[in-house]
């Protein structure tokens, strides 16, 4: 599993004229916060806990960033940054850097947010071992601001530079996976020397198509570049739209993974058949995925909470492979039946009641609204009233069929047109 993102942040921002005088470009306030913490607060639910900030201009700036960032906090991610001790460009800065990377990591742009499954690109990256990068790419009606690229099957083929009037194609989204060791070859390759200026861009990433090495995937998602007036206002508005979105509940066991009754080791734990395909699914969606589970048999003396997170990271681990992740993890380790005394509560989060749902509507910017929760019991369905969130009932089979049906529910109240879905319980 890929843990580790790195964020190019040294550039000048020229075109944004005075905003970015004493400002980096990454650090530019977007609705009462830097635009980095968007970059962060993706990263870190999607379960990547490093991220590494390149820098240059305005340095010290950034590196007070690290400090006092506000979703690396909130989502647990640890920040570093390493400082470039001359300008040297993008491929400059990932070179100067490379003592600090792990042998493959994701790297993105500091001044545009590409809202898309980035497991998805990991899991396809990561299948395809031969590419020394693979790219996000994002189909436009226009892509004269940004260039062309030409892709065929899975490879990146060319790339056209921008110009007025080029129309409709694809257009780098600025989110890649990265082999270090083949990724710094090419480097050393077109210039052995280690100061010299190179760019990802316009030097390597034509480099590494000619010689077959770059990869591409087209994705879905809202896409916004900061770096011209227009786009940086429009921002203020549109990025806090976008990241408020509806969320999808998920039961443990009995929806997700089979119930043995008590799971609490990974050697107990069997996924059920289209689990992992309908939290992908969500994933792709724009939902935020999250778990509410009951685990009693921590109040029992089954097992211990460190093994419930054990588990839940393989679960990670697991996804991630598949190109799926879950956002955030609620579980209730208390039972008023408890044998152990600590845990003999008759807790606000143990299912029926609704307080592990609270919970994540209090943490996640949810849009109530196409919302749903997923369960096995009669209990996870009057959380989910309690809550305010439709629930619907899994009575077994492939989770992915049921997902399906119920999607039309959150279509439906997001203004599109389906069919109607029966809500039980």
């Amino acid at each position: 599993m890929i843990r580790q993102a790195v964020i190019l942040c040294g550039g000048q921002g020229t075109r944004l004229g005075a905003l970015t005088a004493n400002t980096p470009k990454p650090l530019l306030p977007v609705a009462g916060a830097p635009f980095l913490d968007v970059l962060v607060e993706e990263l870190g639910r999607h379960g990547f806990d490093r991220v590494l900030l390149l820098a240059g201009h305005l340095s010290q700036e950034i590196e007070a960033f690290v400090r006092t960032s506000a979703a690396a906090k909130r989502r647990g991610v640890q920040i570093d940054l390493s400082v470039e001790p001359m300008r040297a460009g993008t491929g400059g800065a990932v070179r100067f850097a490379a003592d600090r990377l792990d042998d493959v990591f994701l790297l993105m742009n500091g001044d545009s947010w590409f809202d898309m499954n980035l497991r998805r690109l990991t899991a396809f990256a990561q299948a395809r071992g031969e590419n020394a990068m693979t790219l996000a790419l994002r189909a436009m009606p226009d892509v004269s601001r940004y260039g062309a690229v030409a892709l065929a099957g899975d490879k990146i083929t060319g790339f056209r530079e921008k110009a007025q009037g080029l129309g409709a194609g694809l257009v780098n989204g600025g989110v890649y996976v990265c082999r270090k060791a083949a990724l710094l070859g090419a480097m050393q390759a077109l210039a052995p020397s280690q100061t010299a200026a190179l760019s990802l861009e316009t030097d390597v990433m034509p480099a590494l198509s000619a010689r077959g090495a770059l990869g591409g995937l087209i994705c879905d998602g809202y896409f916004l570049d900061i770096g011209v007036p227009e786009s940086y206002a429009a921002a203020q508005t549109e990025i806090p739209r976008h990241q408020r979105r509806p969320a999808a509940f998920f039961d443990r066991d009995g929806v997700l993974n089979v119930d043995l009754h008590h799971v609490g080791s990974v050697d107990r734990f069997r996924w059920v058949d289209g689990a992992i395909d309908a939290v992908r699914a969500c994933n792709d969606r724009g939902f935020l995925v999250f778990v509410v589970t009951n685990q009693a048999g921590v109040a029992k003396g089954l097992y211990e909470e460190g093994d419930v997170g054990l588990l839940h990271e393989f679960m990670q681990e697991q996804l991630a492979q598949a190109g799926g992740h879950v956002d955030d993890f609620r579980y209730c380790p208390y039972h008023i039946e408890a044998v152990r005394p600590e845990y003999r509560s008759d807790s606000s989060w143990r299912k029926p009641a609704p307080g592990m749902l609270l919970d994540l509507l209090a943490h996640w910017p949810v849009d109530i609204e196409g919302s749903f929760l997923i369960g096995d019991k009669d209990s996870d369905l009057a959380a989910a009233r309690a809550a305010g969130v439709s629930g619907y009932l899994f009575e077994g089979g492939d989770l992915r069929v049921r997902l399906d049906a119920v999607a039309q529910f959150a279509r439906s109240a997001r203004g599109e047109a389906v069919s109607p879905v029966s809500e039980k319980g």
